[in-house]
């Protein structure tokens, strides 16, 4: 399954590491990914999301179905 978050879109960046010498190596920045039960009360079910914490922290702040509602108009949750 790939890291993106179902609401955000977030998803792996790519960067270099980069030692004392200045070498330059590839390497990826992942997104903060959590996989969490949701309890929608609108359709009575347990939905599973994977999210990351910037998603979780907007939860939390909007509540669960307007996140949902914001993701389905952006299209990143079906």
């Amino acid at each position: 399954m790939s890291r993106v978050c179902e609401l955000t879109g977030k998803k792996a960046m790519v960067g270099n590491n980069v030692s004392h010498a200045m070498n330059k190596t590839k390497r990826k920045f992942n997104a903060n990914l959590i996989k969490k039960r949701f309890y929608i009360p609108e359709e009575d079910k347990w939905v599973t999301l994977k999210v990351s914490t910037s998603a979780l922290k907007t939860i939390n702040k909007i509540g669960i179905t307007a996140a949902l509602k914001e993701a389905r108009a952006k299209g990143f949750y079906k």
